[in-house]
């Protein structure tokens, strides 16, 4: 899936490009966290892209493990996710 964050979410493009430059710094099979606070997102908004790279994989990487999950008003959001980074391009 090669759609840029920037493109989901414009309003935060700034913020949204540098997952891109900062993931095709990472090296294949390279593990990193990726997370709500580094995005400068709300848990809301990272909750609903972090289910989308859950099922989808993320640009240049596939979600590992089980996402670290917050409680937002009763809800349990995910709020950081551990990656690895894989040979497609961003």
């Amino acid at each position: 899936m090669a759609v840029t964050l920037a493109s989901r979410f414009t309003n935060k493009g700034k913020a949204m490009t540098s997952i891109d430059a900062f993931v095709r710094k990472q090296k294949p099979g390279a593990q990193f966290v990726v997370s709500a606070q580094m995005l400068r997102m709300k848990p809301e908004e990272f909750d609903r892209l972090a289910q989308q790279w859950l099922d989808d994989g993320g640009p240049g990487f596939n979600v590992a493990g089980v996402p670290h999950r917050v409680v937002v008003d009763g809800q349990f959001l995910i709020s950081r996710v551990t990656v690895i980074r894989t040979s497609a391009e961003v």
